[in-house]
Protein backbone atom coordinates (compact mmCIF):
# COMPACT_ATOMS: atom_id res chain seq x y z
CA UNK A 1 0.00 0.00 0.00
CA UNK A 2 1.36 3.41 -0.94
CA UNK A 3 2.02 6.19 1.55
CA UNK A 4 -0.77 8.24 -0.04
CA UNK A 5 -3.22 5.38 0.53
CA UNK A 6 -2.06 4.92 4.12
CA UNK A 7 -2.49 8.65 4.77
CA UNK A 8 -5.99 8.55 3.28
CA UNK A 9 -6.83 5.69 5.64
CA UNK A 10 -6.21 7.99 8.61
CA UNK A 11 -8.00 10.96 7.06
CA UNK A 12 -5.10 12.95 5.60
CA UNK A 13 -6.09 13.89 2.08
CA UNK A 14 -3.60 16.60 1.21
CA UNK A 15 -0.58 16.02 3.40
CA UNK A 16 2.77 17.29 2.20
CA UNK A 17 5.44 14.62 1.90
CA UNK A 18 9.15 14.54 1.13
CA UNK A 19 9.83 12.56 -2.03
CA UNK A 20 11.95 9.49 -1.39
CA UNK A 21 11.41 9.40 2.37
CA UNK A 22 8.26 7.27 2.64
CA UNK A 23 10.12 4.74 4.78
CA UNK A 24 10.90 7.49 7.32
CA UNK A 25 7.25 8.35 8.04
CA UNK A 26 6.19 7.33 11.54
CA UNK A 27 2.68 8.70 11.58
CA UNK A 28 0.50 11.76 11.52
CA UNK A 29 0.54 14.62 14.02
CA UNK A 30 -2.88 15.92 15.02
CA UNK A 31 -3.14 19.40 16.51
CA UNK A 32 -6.24 21.13 17.79
CA UNK A 33 -7.70 23.53 15.24
CA UNK A 34 -5.17 22.64 12.55
CA UNK A 35 -4.90 20.15 9.74
CA UNK A 36 -2.93 17.01 10.56
CA UNK A 37 0.62 16.84 9.24
CA UNK A 38 2.88 13.98 8.18
CA UNK A 39 5.43 13.11 10.87
CA UNK A 40 8.91 11.84 10.02
CA UNK A 41 11.47 10.18 12.29
CA UNK A 42 14.43 12.59 12.37
CA UNK A 43 16.96 9.79 13.01
CA UNK A 44 15.67 7.79 10.03
CA UNK A 45 15.84 10.86 7.79
CA UNK A 46 19.46 11.54 8.77
CA UNK A 47 20.39 7.87 8.28
CA UNK A 48 18.79 7.95 4.82
CA UNK A 49 20.76 11.08 3.95
CA UNK A 50 23.95 9.27 4.92
CA UNK A 51 22.95 6.19 2.91
CA UNK A 52 22.17 8.42 -0.09
CA UNK A 53 25.41 10.37 -0.27
CA UNK A 54 26.18 12.54 2.74
CA UNK A 55 29.66 11.44 3.74
CA UNK A 56 29.48 12.28 7.44
CA UNK A 57 26.84 12.49 10.15
CA UNK A 58 27.56 16.21 10.49
CA UNK A 59 27.02 16.75 6.75
CA UNK A 60 23.71 14.89 6.93
CA UNK A 61 22.56 16.92 9.95
CA UNK A 62 23.51 20.18 8.23
CA UNK A 63 21.56 19.18 5.10
CA UNK A 64 18.57 18.11 7.22
CA UNK A 65 18.54 21.33 9.25
CA UNK A 66 18.83 23.64 6.26
CA UNK A 67 16.80 21.85 3.59
CA UNK A 68 14.25 19.71 5.42
CA UNK A 69 13.65 21.13 8.89
CA UNK A 70 14.25 24.64 7.54
CA UNK A 71 11.84 24.29 4.62
CA UNK A 72 8.49 25.96 5.37
CA UNK A 73 5.67 25.15 2.95
CA UNK A 74 2.67 26.40 4.88
CA UNK A 75 0.57 24.85 7.62
CA UNK A 76 0.86 21.36 6.11
CA UNK A 77 4.67 21.33 6.26
CA UNK A 78 5.77 17.95 7.66
CA UNK A 79 7.15 17.62 11.18
CA UNK A 80 10.00 15.61 12.63
CA UNK A 81 9.91 13.36 15.67
CA UNK A 82 12.85 13.74 18.03
CA UNK A 83 12.76 10.90 20.58
CA UNK A 84 13.43 11.74 24.21
CA UNK A 85 16.55 10.19 25.71
CA UNK A 86 15.85 7.09 27.76
CA UNK A 87 15.98 7.57 31.52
Amino acid sequence: MSLADRLLDVGVEEGLVMNGYDDCVVGVLERYGMEPIVLYDKDKVIKKLMDDGCETYEEAVEFYEFNQLGGWHGDKTPGFLVPLPKE
